[in-house]
């Protein structure tokens, strides 16, 4: 991408879910190139450093819940949870994106309903779900996440859990160079400007939100939710792989992911 294409600015909703949808259609199959064999077709895992919902067990127990996959992409994590007795639902606002999971389903034998939804309008009854989760999906893309976890409580029952993973929101100091580029710090931490791609007439064709952490708590706080664990997961020995700005150089300096386990209290 050239740098002149590269900004950190205000994008509203609405250039932001045009941006996103058409990001996301458009880079759909390359990106199941490209990560599809690590994410695999029935599998839950929350992050570039490979830890998996079967080892971490953040859900709870699943079996018999319905769940729901928010930003689902591929949908593998769902497929995942109707394998251990769930009764998933996965949306994303991405076709080309249900088009992979309508594919993955095809393969694996696993089908889990699909939805094309807007995760700011989740198009589902009140308190219609015992869990929601997603590895990355929705929440970094949405202008107003705030917005995005008052949707998510009001669908869950109550005592429901809702897991998410993001970027840790301290990897937005440094450039996205999993090498040692990526190892200085550049940017402000309190700067909450998007990280936005844009064509040559300035129009966003890809963007993505910064939080800080104390922005994320007070979110899901001030919606409801009780907050009882941050995992960051940290590099696992053995672990050579490089996804985007992940690599096993900064992976064990300084985390890369935060996930967030929070409940709906009864």
């Amino acid at each position: 991408m050239d740098s002149d294409r590269v900004t950190r600015r205000r994008v509203g909703d609405a250039e932001a879910r045009r941006a996103n949808r058409r990001w996301w259609d458009a880079d759909a199959d390359e990106y199941q190139a490209e990560h599809g064999a690590f994410l695999g077709d029935v599998d839950f895992v929350w992050c570039p450093e490979g830890l998996r919902e079967a080892d971490a067990r953040l859900l709870g127990d699943v079996a018999g819940r319905r769940v729901l996959e928010v930003g689902c992409g591929a949908a593998a994590c769902a497929r995942w949870l109707a394998t251990q007795g769930a009764r998933p639902v996965a949306f994303d606002l991405s076709a080309g994106m249900l088009r992979h999971a309508t594919r993955a389903a095809d393969t694996s034998g696993v089908r889990v309903p699909l939805v094309q939804a807007d995760a700011l309008a989740l198009p589902f009854a009140d308190r219609s779900f015992d869990v929601a989760c997603t590895a990355f999906g929705a929440i970094p893309f949405v202008d107003d996440s705030a917005a995005l976890m008052r949707e998510v409580h009001r669908v869950l029952r109550p005592g429901g859990r809702w897991v998410f993973s993001v970027t840790h929101p301290m990897r937005w100091i440094f450039l996205d160079d999993p090498g040692e580029g990526g190892l200085v710090a550049v940017h402000s931490y309190f700067d909450r400007s998007p990280y936005v791609e844009q064509d040559d007439r300035g129009v966003a064709s890809y963007v993505e939100q910064h939080r800080t952490l104390g922005d994320r708590i007070r979110e899901l706080v001030g919606v409801g939710f009780r907050l009882v664990d941050l995992v960051e997961p940290e590099w696992p020995a053995g672990h050579e792989g490089i996804w985007g700005q992940w690599s096993p150089l900064r992976g064990r300096l300084f985390p890369g992911t935060a996930i967030f386990v929070t409940e709906k209290p009864r």
